[in-house]
């Protein structure tokens, strides 16, 4: 039962709580300035801070506003109203000037508003107040001056005659001021007030004017000086400073005598000071009186007359080098005749020990030292010694022996430069160039950075060793000579030529090429080879001579065109050679090979030729038959038969043998199976054909033993173009198929009678 109590208890509270909560947004906050943001003094003004707010419950929120002013925060306050907050500004003043703005907070949601500006014109007369009107010198007197009913940070100014005697910053509407014054009279006093507005400031009107009367106090400072006339320097001045009407007061009182700015003494009530008087202490003295914030002075004027003038310190010759003789002289060009000769005047020079020689009064001679040193000299004369001014002798160096040199590159027909220069010289050194002890151009070096250069132009080499250069610094000297120009003169390149090794003719294909590249000029010179269908060079080198090669072995047809080369040295002018046509010629051993190949083929063919020839003729002792021939008498057993055969006998249309003169064998085809190319052939050339003839037996066995078997004969055929035979004298070749031995057959080629009829064949 507690639990469920406790439970109920805890979600009641809970649901109150969430119900407590109220949802809220700033929906705007603005400030204004009533009446208006340009008002005048003692106007009534408000600040108005107004938020729009927008809530979910009816409870008021509780709402903090802070109001600023040129972001400094001026008010706030805490409200659960949802009213207008108001900051009220009565009777304003020129300090409520100023950029206002308003923030409010409302459970940690905050908003600005925007910057209004308020401007009050207008500031009240300020009041002066004295609290006596005379008074004696160093008298206090006090003075106060108010700005009625005016705020804010204010600066007081305090004038006397115009002349501001002192400021005071206050915070409130007044200012006090302790003022002391010297030297009597009549005094007006007046003030005024400025009033600090970040970031201005606004002054206000004078006060009323106001007369006070100052008395003179009766002390006073009295000043002797004894002699005050007829002073010499070496006399004695006595000075004395006392005070006249002294009257014992509460005020204490200070004596000071002083010449310039130089406090010779001081005291209470009187002073006294004894000193030697010389040139230099002509001038004003001054006795001086102060009790509180009054001083009184005394001043007199004393002139000192010189006995003698301060010492000038001299060297002659004015340009002296080390080593060199030189004469110092002091001088006191001024003295006072009337009391003072001149010979009792006595100089010294000073340092002791600087080995300088007096040959007369004043003057001192030596040699100069070889490093810079300062000297001086005193003149003295009844008592006082005056010492010059410091002499700084700087001893110059002699000129060494110049060096002279080229700058860059010398080539021929162009300027170039030449250097003259001294290790050590003072300054300034007049350089002279010559040629043949000749003055060409003379320069003069006056700065550490400078330099002697002279441009030139040479013609020829050899031009080069004739040039020398002087240094002289020195006047009274002779100036020295320079060794002569000592350079490499670069000659621009000339005349390039391409010469070819071997003969062009002697150019054949395996051989070494070189192709020479020669010009005149100054080396280094870098050379190049180019053949005229390329733009690369082929070979590059840079060589100290004049003439370089380029070899190409073994060189073949490939290597046959057109070659030049090109050439330029440190005088940057490229020259060319003349172009050389080169054509590489067939090996000799190649024409060899050629030759004997040629041979060799002829010898070939020849051989078998023969071999062809050779084996005809042993074909035809094998093979051969008897000549058929168509004769009006029966043939004798020893002649040949020669048959002529024509398209129209029988025996033409026999089984048919044809020799291909592409083929190497016989073959053998019936009469009418010819093929397209064959006849294409038989166009051209005559048809050779062979027929089969069968011999009848002789009629006389004993002339021609005959065997078993048919002798066949071949009878060649020659057909003209146009299908008929061919009736030109030829002559007929005959072969004979033997079946078995027969006896040789004699080939003879009677003439073919192309008119008689063949015999029938015997079966």
């Amino acid at each position: 039962m507690g639990p469920l109590l406790l439970l109920t208890s805890t979600l009641l509270c809970s649901w109150r709580m969430v119900d407590a909560q109220q949802l809220f947004t700033i929906r705007d906050i603005t400030l204004a300035i009533e009446p208006s943001t340009d008002v005048s003094r003692d106007t009534n003004v408000t600040v108005r801070c107004q938020a729009v707010v927008s809530s979910s419950g009816q409870e008021a929120l509780s709402r903090t506003y802070t109001i600023y002013k040129d972001s400094t925060m001026v008010y706030t306050k805490t409200t659960s109203s949802s009213e207008d907050l108001l900051y009220p500004l009565p009777e304003a003043r020129v300090s409520n000037t100023g950029k206002y703005r308003c923030n409010i907070d409302i459970e940690g949601r905050k908003m600005q508003s925007g910057a209004e500006k308020l401007t009050v014109t207008g500031l009240a007369a300020p009041v002066l107040r004295l609290n006596k009107g005379v008074f004696s010198e160093g008298e206090e007197v006090t003075a106060t001056c108010t700005a009625p009913r005016e705020t804010g940070s204010i600066i007081f100014y305090f004038y006397a005659d115009s002349k501001e005697l002192l400021e005071e910053r206050v915070n409130s509407d007044q200012a006090e001021a302790k003022l002391r014054f010297s030297g009597a009279g009549i005094r007006k006093i007046h003030c005024d007030y400025t009033v600090l507005i970040t970031p201005d400031s606004i002054k206000s009107k004078e006060s009323n004017s106001m007369t006070v009367s100052v008395k003179e106090l009766l002390i006073t400072p009295v000043l002797e000086i004894i002699p005050q006339q007829n002073i010499y320097e070496g006399d004695q001045l006595d000075l004395s400073c006392t005070v006249r009407n002294f009257q014992h007061t509460s005020q204490s009182i200070s004596l000071y005598l002083s010449q310039g700015t130089q406090l010779l003494s001081s005291g209470n009530t009187k002073v006294n000071h004894t000193m030697v008087a010389l040139a230099k202490d002509s001038g004003e003295f001054e006795c001086r009186l102060e009790m509180g914030n009054v001083a009184k002075v005394a001043t007199k004027t004393v002139s000192v007359t010189e006995l003698f003038s301060v010492p000038t310190l001299t060297v002659s010759p004015a340009e002296v080098f080390q080593g060199d003789d030189m004469k110092l002289t002091c001088r006191s060009e001024n003295f006072a005749s009337e009391i003072l000769r001149r010979e009792e005047v006595t100089y010294a020079i000073d340092p002791a020990e600087s080995r300088l020689i007096s040959s007369e009064a004043g003057v001192f001679s030596g040699r100069t030292l070889p490093y810079d040193f300062n000297y001086t000299c005193t003149a003295q004369a009844k008592g006082i010694m005056k010492r010059s001014k410091v002499l700084t002798v700087r001893p110059k160096v002699s000129v060494s022996q110049p060096k002279i040199s080229v700058l860059g590159r010398v080539i021929l027909g162009r300027p170039f430069q030449i250097l003259c220069q001294s290790d050590r010289g003072s300054l300034p050194i007049n350089y002279t160039l010559m040629k043949v002890y000749e003055n060409l151009n003379t320069t003069t070096v006056k700065l550490p950075d400078q330099e002697a250069l002279f441009s030139i132009i040479i013609q020829k080499p050899e031009e080069i060793t004739k040039f020398m250069c002087e240094a002289q610094n020195n006047r009274r000297k002779e100036g020295l000579l320079s060794k002569r120009l000592n350079a490499t003169v670069i000659v621009p390149l000339s005349e390039a030529t391409l010469t070819v090794v071997p003969d062009l003719a002697d150019i054949a294909e395996g051989v070494d090429l070189l192709l020479i590249c020669g010009i005149k000029g100054t080396p280094p010179v870098s050379f190049k080879w180019y053949r005229k269908d390329s733009a690369q060079p082929l070979f590059t080198t840079t060589s100290n001579e004049i003439t370089k090669h380029y070899n190409v072995t073994s060189v073949g047809s490939k290597h046959s065109g057109t070659y030049y080369c090109e050439a330029v040295n440190h005088a940057n002018n490229v020259v060319r050679s003349q172009s050389v046509k080169i054509e590489v010629h067939m090996a000799l051993w190649k024409k060899g090979l050629i030759v004997a190949s040629c041979l060799l083929l002829v010898t070939v063919l020849v051989l078998l030729l023969l071999l062809v020839l050779c084996f005809r003729a042993k074909r035809g002792k094998r093979e051969a038959a008897a000549e058929l021939s168509v004769k009006p008498s029966s043939p004798k057993s020893d002649d040949s038969l020669t048959v002529n055969l024509t398209h129209d006998t029988e025996v033409y249309k026999a089984a048919t043998v044809r020799v291909d003169r592409s083929a190497s064998v016989w073959s053998e085809r019936p009469p009418n199976a010819v093929s397209d190319e064959e006849s294409s052939l038989a166009s051209n050339e005559p048809d050779v054909e062979y027929t089969e003839v069968v011999h009848p037996q002789p009629a006389d066995p004993a002339r021609v033993p005959l065997k078993k078997g048919t002798d066949t004969v071949y009878s060649e055929l020659q057909n003209s173009p146009h299908g008929a035979a061919d009736h030109h004298d030829y002559g007929s070749v005959e072969y004979a198929e033997l079946n078995s031995e027969q006896p040789e057959i004699n080939h003879t080629h009677p003439q073919v009678n192309h008119h008689q009829d063949l015999p029938v064949p015997v079966d």
